[in-house]
């Protein structure tokens, strides 16, 4: 795709995005189902879309932490730390939440999960949108972590997405690393692109 191609497919994901709707787009792991955090309706048929159990939260994508429904007077050193070493990367950190959103993000726990993806496409949509977006697998739950929009359609049919936003072919490799951080406490709830030994150095 050219760049007024690619341009112009991010302002049409962004608009289906801001009317409520639920789009695939590239991520720096692979394709992600995306809608407005603010949502309910949307994030609601993302569960459907994937058939995913209501219980598994949605993590979320950012261009600044500053953005993120977070508590940021909560965010420790150690969180701090490994924002600076790992972000824009594949690092996703459960962070105090803030009260008052949706539980399709936290599932009762009071965390939510962040991330800034170094995804060029990923990121401009972000500032289309102007607002936090979802970036859970685009594959039906339990399913490998697609590369290519063909993939996504294969599998998300019934029902399907509202718009595919198609990045290319994204390099095999796994998903982000996911931490939960509490205070200077840390856990790996799934070792992925970034390694534990590499977390862990900066303990």
């Amino acid at each position: 795709m050219t760049k007024s191609h690619i341009q112009n497919a991010i302002k049409e994901a962004a608009e289906v995005i801001e009317k409520g709707g639920v789009c695939v787009i590239p991520t720096e792991t692979g394709y992600g189902l995306s809608a407005s955090i603010y949502n309910e309706d949307a994030l609601r048929r993302i569960f459907e879309i994937k058939k995913r159990p209501f219980h598994k939260p949605l993590l979320i994508l950012v261009n600044s932490i500053m953005d993120a429904p977070i508590d940021l007077l909560r965010i420790s050193p150690l969180a701090k730390r490994l924002m600076e070493r790992f972000w824009p990367g594949p690092l996703t950190l459960l962070l105090p939440a803030k009260g008052g959103i949706s539980e399709f993000l936290t599932a009762g726990t009071e965390k939510v999960g962040v991330r800034i993806s170094n995804n060029e496409i990923a990121q401009r949509l972000i500032n289309e949108v102007k607002c936090p977006i979802t970036a859970t697998s685009a594959n039906l739950s339990g399913m490998g972590l697609p590369k290519t929009i063909e993939e996504v359609k294969r599998q998300l049919v019934n029902p399907p997405p509202d718009y595919f936003l198609d990045g290319g072919k994204i390099k095999e490799g796994p998903p982000s690393t996911i931490v939960s951080i509490e205070d200077d406490n840390i856990e790996i709830i799934r070792e992925g692109a970034i390694r534990k030994e590499d977390i862990l150095a900066l303990c």
